[in-house]
C-alpha cells in the first residue's frame, strides 16, 4: 500500500514538474520573439500536465479543494487574462505618453492633471451624470408601470411583454441609425407641417441630449420590465388576497405590499441601469456622434452631446492620444465603482428598512 502511494506520489510530482518547465518554456519562447510554431501547444499541454499532477497527488484531505481548484482555473485564469493583466497593463501606460505602439517618457500623473485642464471632457463628465440621473428615475419608473400592465388580467399580455422587450434585442449601432432617420426625417417633417421649425432635434446639444434619453428608455425600458415582473410574480398571491379582504385598494396594495417586497428586484434593477447608464457608447455615436455647440467655461465646444465613454474612445482613437484616454477610462472606472458601491449600499439598507 506504502509503495503504491509513493510510486502515486513520485508520478505526480514528475508530472507537476514537467508541467511547470513547459509552460515556463512556452512563456519565455513567446516573451522573446521566438518563431518556434508549436509555443502554444507547449503552453497549453504544460497546463494540462500539471493539473494531471495536482489531481494524482495522493492526499485525502485537500484533494476535494484540488478538483475545485481545477474546474475554476479555467474560469479565474480567463478573468486574470482578460480583466486583471490589461487593467494592471492599463494604469501603469496612464502614466505614460504611450501612442498605441510605443512610449518614449514617463509622465507620472500628468495625464490625469491634463484631463481636468481638458473642458470638453469635464463637460463629458457633467453630462454623463446628468443622463445617469435622469435614466435611472425614467428608465426604472416606466419598466416598473410596464411591469405592472404585463402581470394584471388584461389580454394579450404576452404580446405586449414581447412588443416591450424587442428594442432591447436591437443593437445600440443599428439603433442609433433608426432614430436618427426617424429624427431627421418623420419628426423634422412633421414639426415643419406643422409648427413651420425646420430644425431636427439632433442639431442641438439640449434637444440631441433629450433625443439620447428617448432613445435610451425605448431600448432599455423593456429589459428592466422583465425584471421586474420576475419581482411582482413572486409576491404571494395569498397576501394580495388578505389585503384586499381587508379593504386595500390597488394603489394601497402596491404601495404597501408589492413595492416593499421586490426592494431586492429594485436594487438590482437600479444597479443595471446605473451601469449601463454610465457606460453609454454605442447609441451616443450612432446618434449623434457627440456633436452639438455648446458654451462650457468660458470655451466654445462642439462635442455638446459627448458623453464619458465617447470622449474616452474619441481621445484614444480619433486623437490617437491612447496614453490620455487610458487615464480618462482609469478615472471612469474608480467613478463607476465608486458610484455603484454606495447605490448598492444604500439600497440594501433601504431594503431592510421596507
Amino acid at each position: 500500500m506504502e509503495d503504491g502511494r509513493s510510486a502515486n506520489k513520485a508520478m505526480s510530482q514528475a508530472l507537476l514538474l514537467i508541467g511547470i518547465l513547459s509552460t515556463l518554456t512556452a512563456l519565455i519562447l513567446d516573451f522573446t520573439g521566438s518563431r518556434l510554431f508549436f509555443r502554444g501547444e507547449l503552453l497549453l499541454a504544460g497546463i494540462i500536465v500539471f493539473f494531471a499532477g495536482l489531481y494524482l497527488f495522493p492526499t485525502k484531505k485537500h484533494h476535494r479543494t484540488i478538483v475545485n481548484i481545477i474546474f475554476l482555473f479555467p474560469l479565474l485564469f480567463c478573468f486574470v487574462v482578460t480583466v486583471i493583466i490589461p487593467f494592471g497593463l492599463g494604469l501603469f501606460y496612464s502614466t505614460t505618453d504611450w501612442n498605441g505602439i510605443r512610449m518614449t517618457e514617463f509622465v507620472g500623473i500628468g495625464n490625469y492633471l491634463n484631463m481636468f485642464n481638458e473642458a470638453g471632457f469635464l463637460w463629458s463628465l457633467l453630462l454623463t451624470v446628468m443622463f445617469v440621473i435622469v435614466n435611472m428615475v425614467l428608465v426604472n419608473v416606466i419598466g416598473l408601470g410596464l411591469a405592472v400592465l404585463c402581470t394584471s388580467k388584461m389580454k394579450a399580455v404576452g404580446f405586449f411583454r414581447a412588443a416591450f422587450f424587442i428594442p432591447n434585442l436591437i443593437g445600440g449601432i443599428v439603433l442609433g441609425y433608426i432614430w436618427q432617420f426617424i429624427f431627421n426625417n418623420v419628426v423634422l417633417k412633421w414639426t415643419f407641417d406643422t409648427f413651420e421649425y425646420n430644425s431636427s432635434l439632433l442639431s442641438k446639444y439640449n434637444t440631441g441630449f433629450l433625443a439620447i434619453i428617448l432613445v435610451y428608455i425605448w431600448q432599455y425600458a423593456g429589459y428592466i420590465m422583465m425584471i421586474y415582473i420576475t419581482g411582482l410574480t413572486t409576491v404571494p398571491s395569498d397576501v394580495i388576497e388578505a389585503s384586499a379582504i381587508d379593504g386595500a385598494t390597488a394603489v394601497q396594495t402596491f404601495f404597501r405590499i408589492k413595492l416593499p417586497m421586490i426592494a431586492s428586484t429594485i436594487t438590482v434593477c437600479t444597479f443595471l441601469t446605473l451601469q449601463s447608464a454610465f457606460k453609454q457608447f454605442d447609441v451616443n455615436m450612432a446618434l449623434t456622434n457627440g456633436t452639438g455647440s455648446v458654451n462650457f467655461m468660458g470655451q466654445y465646444l462642439s462635442n455638446g452631446t459627448q458623453m464619458l465613454a465617447l470622449n474616452i474612445y474619441n481621445t484614444a482613437i480619433t486623437k490617437n492620444n491612447y496614453a490620455m484616454g487610458q487615464a480618462k477610462a482609469v478615472l471612469f472606472f474608480i467613478i463607476l465603482s465608486i458610484v455603484s458601491v454606495i447605490q448598492v449600499r444604500i439600497s440594501n439598507k433601504r431594503e431592510v428598512e421596507m
